[in-house]
This record gives C-alpha cells, structure tokens and sequence, in this order.
C-alpha cells in the first residue's frame, strides 16, 4: 500500500512516517497539500493521511480535490480538535484521526485500510 503522508511539522512527519513504513507500507512524505497535488499527479496514491492545518491549502481542501476525482478513495484526516461526522459524508472511506493519537490507533486504522484496499471490489 502507497501511502502519502502530508504534515507541516518536520518532526511529527520524520516520525509518524517511518512508524507507518513496513508491513507491505512505503510512505511518500511532504510537508504542503501542493506538494501532496504534484506527488499524487505522478502516480496515484493507495491512501492519503493528512493533517487538517497546513500551510495554504488546507488537509481537509487536498482532501475534497482528491476525492472529487475518485469518491472512493481512502483518506484519513489527522485533527487535533474533533471534526465529528461531517468528513464521513465526503466518501466512504473517509476516516478521522484525533491528535495526540495512540501508535496502536494509527496501526489499528492502517491494518483495516490494507485490508480493505487489498481486496479487489466487487
């Protein structure tokens, strides 16, 4: 599973990005949704994890312009305030992540993503 990883923080992005490395897991990391754009542009990503607060254009702005050009595709937004239900209603496969989080939450949550996109849909 590809995974993009999108955080201003220069430490949390070292190393919440080499916690998710592994177990069939490569990790692309930035620190901006305009880098996240031109990286994905690429080659698409299987999952993108991103922080809500960025620099210019917003996690959850990189978010919606993702999944306006595929529903399906599986997101999960790092917060550190609660973003309730509303995220939910942009696909299903959309997740939230409230910050701190717990490493077992972060493995828990990318364990059922793996899951789910290695199964081919029907």
């Amino acid at each position: 599973m590809r995974i993009l990883y999108v955080e201003d923080n220069p430490e949390l992005r070292e190393t919440i990005g080499m916690l998710m490395e592994g177990d069939g897991q490569t990790v692309t990391s930035c620190a901006t949704a305009e880098e996240a754009l031109a990286l994905d542009a690429q080659e698409t990503f299987d999952l993108l994890v991103s922080d809500v607060s960025l620099p210019g254009i917003s996690g959850t702005d990189l978010a919606r312009q993702l999944l306006a050009e595929d529903p399906e595709r599986w997101v999960v937004l790092c917060s550190g305030y609660e973003l309730g239900s509303y995220p939910s209603s942009w696909g299903p496969n959309v997740r939230t992540l409230l910050k701190p989080f717990e490493l077992d939450e972060l493995e828990d949550l990318l364990g059922s993503i793996r899951k789910a996109v290695a199964k081919p849909t029907a």
